[in-house]
């Protein structure tokens, strides 16, 4: 199993304009990850450059492992769901031409009255397009557990089976089952069968007078971003699992946690090294 950073772990930087595609990749060349998740709403056309991230990668000694679309196929509007398509279709373009072969997706959030049964026409219908194209160009599309609308593991499940393709498996977050009020180790064992790509990601439960950043579950439970492996989800259960499914894909380090986000994503990634080392 290979260890890579996202760049959602310093989207602070990036939004504030301190820290772009580049500059991401030089800073995890110093943290002893193997590689980087570059996203779609942190890539302009109109600056970035392939070459200059390939040159980068290839000067850190590290690889994209997975170039994330962040598409949002629930929404009501048949043309913009067009313009979430292209999202996955253009992040599968990205993934091709930057050695990535996996490229994760979302399936949607949930907006106005729109309920999930609603919804999951829409978004099979999206996946079955992008998954088609993703399967042409030799990329597979991992569906992150991401939201309300196929957050939890039988969600996950049941959009990977109704579309039906090899080209659409699972990013497993092995936070975000927390704020469906799924339980990550249950989820793992829906899922094993289906992971692709591993989000290393923590949380831990708070109390409403908690003056960081705050998650609220569906249940109403309000959790924290962690360092992973300073919070509640058991990883090494998790870690160990994958290992003796043979899983040998990327564990990217997705950190949310209110500490600043360099040292935050530093930690992260050692504490996951750490883990692995005692496998």
């Amino acid at each position: 199993m290979k260890t890579s950073l996202s760049i959602w772990s310093v989207h602070r930087y990036v939004q504030n304009g301190s820290m772009d595609n580049i500059g991401f990749i030089d800073f995890v060349g110093k943290t002893g990850a193997q590689g980087v998740e570059l996203l779609s709403v942190f890539w302009n056309d109109q600056k970035d450059d392939a070459q200059q991230v390939r040159e980068a990668l290839a000067r850190n000694g590290l690889e994209l492992a997975c170039f994330g679309a962040c598409n949002n196929l629930a929404v009501t509007d048949p043309a913009e769901r067009r313009e979430q398509i292209a999202d996955v279709t253009g992040s599968v373009d990205k993934a091709a031409q930057l050695g990535a072969k996996v490229v994760r997706v979302f399936s949607g959030d949930k907006a106005a009255d729109v309920i999930y049964e609603q919804a999951k026409a829409w978004i099979i219908e999206g996946l079955k397009e992008g998954a088609a194209y993703a399967q042409q160009r030799g990329i597979t599309l991992c569906l992150e557990n991401h939201g309300y609308f196929a957050g939890k593991a039988d969600q996950v499940l049941e959009v990977i089976d109704e579309v039906n393709s090899p080209a659409l498996r699972s990013t497993f977050d092995t936070g975000n089952f927390l704020l469906v009020d799924d339980q990550p180790n249950e989820a793992m064992d829906k899922l094993i069968g289906v992971v692709s790509h591993v989000h290393f990601k923590d949380f831990l439960p708070v109390g409403e007078g908690y003056a960081g950043r705050k998650y609220k579950s569906l249940g109403g439970v309000l959790y924290a971003g962690k360092v992973p492996g300073e919070g509640i989800v058991d990883l090494k259960h998790l870690l160990g699992k994958l290992k003796r499914s043979g899983y040998q894909g990327w564990l990217t380090v997705e950190y949310e946690g209110d500490d600043e986000q360099k040292e935050g994503s530093v930690r992260s990634i050692d504490n996951l090294k750490a883990i692995l080392a005692k496998l």
